[in-house]
């Protein structure tokens, strides 16, 4: 097919989010969409589905989808509107078959694909790993939708995917056609987390809050260029600048050069432009060939963690943590059954002479982990809840130790793309085999760029980052990544007074690696990489190991790093006051 637009929208930025959203974005709008997308699948997710499949094999799909297309299923078939989703996690064949009973009991006729490949669990290649599968590219999609697909679930592929792949399908791109898969790259990235891209977590929402809401899904016009138009259904909540576009695209992303199996799209050379109002244009991207080798996201079950969280009132806090501190560890020693690895933390929620019990309350915060689930469940539970008539004055606790819970490592693996067989199985049952034969190019750092004329010395006043910097957070297994970014074209907006050239100028000179690893304190003994993005006016930085072993063995009590940005936003510099 060679139209000029496909209209592309998403529907979903993970399992759970909102379950209506996939008829509003069928029912809302002037016009159908061509293609609906949902993302369901990550790191955690594969976790969660894991452990599904142990207590039955023909589980491991996210079951959400399936309710969602209950309602749906028939108004996306006469609108025309191909839906494409990775809801079949690990078992994307089940859900096809899902799919298709549920078609029969609606008396609809749907055609329905699957991409499989993925899984590469089987085989004892990835001992003790409880998910193994390898991030496909858009290729398969892209078969099924050429055999007729009507619906078409995946397994893990990369999120972007599930817009490359209709894109290459519309446009009849080759594997070669980098500068537009690299387009179509970056607008999956941006629609991938659903309202995140229309002012969802915002950073700078300060005096748009009524507009956000509800904020509608995003959706992209998408052109055989590869260039874009990021919007939403016209009436629906949330907004579309090029601020909220900046911060998806620094979400959860590194250097200037995005990997992925389709390609690698360069961010440096993305370009936004509000085009109209809730309408950015995404033009510029460059792309090279995609590496030799996959990523595999591996999903261990790393053992047994507890935690109980100790109430600090009034004075002498330090001197009632030091007293509990002692108290468990000498429990522990008794019991002679000290949990493996033993980690506490005060929070200073407290302040002096407070108007609420509430308020004049710390936290002390103590999480255990070991391979022996009683280890952190009774002998923990136990050596708490003995204390209670004991220990420090005003002791509680916001609630007693229960059983142990297990809890997951992720780690990613690098596999050649020729050892994982990517499969399409169309609508007719036949099995594609999709092959890669186009170049591939090893990763490797860009050159820095050059850098703007820094800021004329001038008055400045002490102030909170993100009265000038909007910021967004994420996690990439073990690591976290925080975008900051500028943009002249949203000052006055409650705020702050913005950006533009002049706090570019400022940003990049005052916010080294050094500077962050000063503000941000958890990150002092890691290492911490700046990444230079002038187009976007954005500086991101990764953050190696902040995370311990991923998500789920919830390393620090923000395991996804998702309030990081805003940590980094209210702390205090030196700015010039011809920003403020």
């Amino acid at each position: 097919m060679t139209e000029d637009v496909l209209r592309i929208g998403n529907a979903s930025g993970f399992y759970g989010d909102r379950f209506d959203a996939l008829r509003e974005m069928l029912e809302d709008g002037p016009r159908p969409l061509d293609v609906l997308t949902g993302d369901y699948l990550a790191e955690l997710t594969m976790l969660i589905l894991g452990r599904d499949r142990l207590k039955d094999p023909a589980r491991g799909y996210a079951r959400t989808f399936l309710r969602q297309l209950e309602e749906t299923l028939g108004l996306a078939l006469d609108r025309g509107v191909r839906i494409v989703a990775n809801a079949g996690g690990l078992n994307p064949a089940g859900l096809a078959d899902a799919v298709r009973e549920l078609a029969d009991r609606l008396g609809l006729h749907a055609r329905v694909a699957h991409v499989e490949g993925d899984d590469l669990s089987p085989g004892g290649r990835f001992p003790g790993a409880l998910t193994a599968n390898a991030y496909l590219g858009g290729a398969g999609i892209t078969a099924c939708l050429a055999a007729g697909a009507d619906i078409v679930v995946t397994g893990r592929v990369t999120d972007a995917a599930l817009v490359t792949g209709p894109a290459a399908w519309r446009f009849g791109w080759e594997q070669d056609a980098y500068d537009r898969l690299a387009g179509a790259v970056v607008a999956g990235h941006i629609l991938e987390c659903g309202t995140q891209a229309t002012g969802g977590n915002y950073s700078r929402f300060a005096g748009r809050a009524r507009d956000l809401r509800r904020p509608g899904f995003p959706l992209a016009e998408l052109h055989a260029d590869g260039s874009c138009v990021i919007t939403k259904h016209p009436g629906t909540g949330g907004l579309v600048t090029v601020g909220t576009v900046t911060e998806q695209l620094l979400y959860e992303t590194g250097g200037a050069r995005y990997a992925g199996p389709d390609v690698t799209a360069r961010l440096d050379t993305v370009r936004l432009i509000q085009e109209a109002p809730d309408r950015v244009r995404v033009d510029g991207v460059r792309g090279e060939a995609p590496p030799p080798t996959l990523k595999v996201g591996l999903n261990r079950l790393g053992g047994f963690r507890n935690e109980v969280v100790f109430v600090l009132t009034g004075l002498d806090i330090e001197a009632k943590a030091a007293l509990v501190r002692e108290q468990m560890d000498e429990a522990f020693d008794r019991a002679k059954s000290r949990p493996a690895q033993v980690t506490w933390e005060l929070a200073r929620t407290d302040r002096a002479d407070a108007d609420t019990e509430e308020t004049a309350s710390a936290l002390l915060r103590l999480v255990v982990r070991d391979g022996d689930a009683d280890a952190v469940g009774r002998t923990l539970g136990s050596a708490a809840i003995e204390l209670a008539l004991g220990s420090y004055p005003g002791f509680h606790v916001t609630a007693p130790p229960g059983k142990g819970a297990p809890y997951g490592v992720f780690e990613a693996a690098y596999v050649d793309r020729g050892e994982v067989e990517h499969v399409a199985v169309l609508p007719d049952g036949e099995r594609k085999v999709i092959t890669y034969d186009g170049a591939t190019r090893a990763l490797a750092d860009v050159a820095a760029p050059p850098l703007p004329a820094p800021l004329p010395a001038g008055p400045t006043r002490r102030a909170p980052l993100g009265l000038v910097a909007g910021a967004r957070s994420g996690d990439k297994g073990g690591d976290a990544n925080v975008g900051v970014w500028v943009d002249g074209d949203e000052g006055g907006n409650g705020s702050g007074a913005g950006g533009g050239d002049e706090a570019w100028r400022w940003l990049v000179h005052e916010l080294t690696a050094d500077r962050f690893q000063n503000l941000i304190s958890e990150s002092r003994h890691l290492t911490v990489v700046r990444h230079v993005l002038p187009n976007l006016r954005a500086l991101n930085f990764t953050i190696t190991g902040l995370l311990g072993q991923g998500v789920a063995s919830q390393h620090r009590f923000d395991p996804q790093a998702k309030g990081l940005g805003e940590w980094l936003r209210s702390r205090h510099l030196d700015i010039p006051e011809v920003l403020l």
